[in-house]
């Protein structure tokens, strides 16, 4: 099992709770950005910097991640194709999106961008709080344990 990690727009708050989980689990870990991102120096925790193109994060991990993973973002189609393969798909704010649920998701999110490109304006997310934080790491736990439970191994160190 590997923790795929959108991390370009990722909170500083949800990666540190992955950091932590990947090494209380020894898990293997991959942040996936344009950009640097600073990951413990440890073997199963691991950065992959990808091009500048927009959607570059989002294929690298669509080709990577595999049934029986869980990966961490809040892109709503990409969400919504990880949970097609069989990934565990975790929103920043804890959101637990699945096969059943990601289709409404991804109906509001084209929805607000049509209105947005035809000029409307919409509300803008609400700030990341504590109450996000806790039902993330609520959710990562949960769902990292029934992963476990059911057969997906860790990384030997």
């Amino acid at each position: 099992m590997t923790i795929w990690v959108d991390a370009d727009a990722c909170p500083g708050a949800v990666k540190e709770l992955i950091i932590r989980a990947a090494r209380r689990l020894t898990l293997k870990t991959v942040f996936v950005a344009n950009k640097y991102i600073s990951v413990p120096d440890v073997h199963f925790i691991s950065h992959q910097r990808i091009g500048m193109d927009l959607d570059e994060a989002d294929r690298y991990i669509r080709e990577h991640a595999e049934e029986g993973d869980l990966a961490v973002t809040q892109d709503i189609p990409l969400a919504s194709e990880l949970a097609a393969k069989g990934v565990v798909v975790i929103g920043p704010r804890g959101e637990l999106f699945t096969k059943d649920n990601v289709g409404e998701r991804l109906s509001v999110r084209n929805m607000m961008q049509d209105i947005r490109e035809a000029g409307g304006v919409t509300p803008g997310p609400r700030q990341f709080d504590r109450k996000d934080r806790q039902r993330f790491a609520d959710t990562l736990d949960r769902e990292l344990g029934k992963l476990l439970r059911h057969g997906s191994s860790r990384v030997q160190s």
